[in-house]
């Protein structure tokens, strides 16, 4: 509900002449009835606590109130522009992310094929040297085959399964 200026008044023990003076000098805009009663909200009621906190507790004028009330709001807007600037962010590093998990998946695909298939050579690059380097892979498959099932590498074919 609304509350009168004579109820905010009292709540806070400070006299009706001031909330007109605070109202007078812009720090609060309480809404008006048909009758032109002036008519606080929560909000109204909420800032004029700061007010009166920041004028009798701390001694600030109003004129430091007011400075302190334009920048309240000049960090709100700041905060709402960070949050909307991370966010973006944030879309942009997850679709980053998934186009190189994807991108990784396919190179695991790739190399499990050709773990899988090591004698077909695959010449459409047009280098001329991929047979160059399945012979010398063959000479070498022959010397390490029982090497393979027992080192410590990256295991592949689990990154694929995941």
């Amino acid at each position: 509900g609304y509350y009168s200026i004579s109820a905010v008044a009292e709540m806070f023990s400070v006299h009706q002449q001031t909330i007109r003076l605070y109202e007078k000098e812009g720090l609060i805009t309480p809404k008006r009835s048909d009758g032109n009663t002036r008519l606080f909200s929560e909000e109204d009621v909420n800032k004029l606590e700061e007010i009166i906190y920041l004028t009798h507790k701390l001694g600030i004028n109003l004129s430091g109130v007011e400075m302190i009330f334009k920048q309240q709001k000049r960090i709100e807007k700041l905060q709402k522009e960070i949050n909307r600037l991370f966010k973006r962010a944030q879309k942009e590093l997850e679709k980053e992310g998934e186009s190189r998990q994807a991108a990784v998946k396919e190179t695991a695909k790739e190399l499990r094929e050709m773990r899988e298939n090591p004698h077909v050579n695959d010449n459409s690059h047009g280098n001329g040297r991929d047979s160059d380097r399945s012979s010398k892979a063959d000479s070498n498959q022959d010397n390490d085959e029982t090497d393979h099932d027992d080192d410590d590498s990256f295991d592949l074919q689990q990154y694929i399964k995941e």
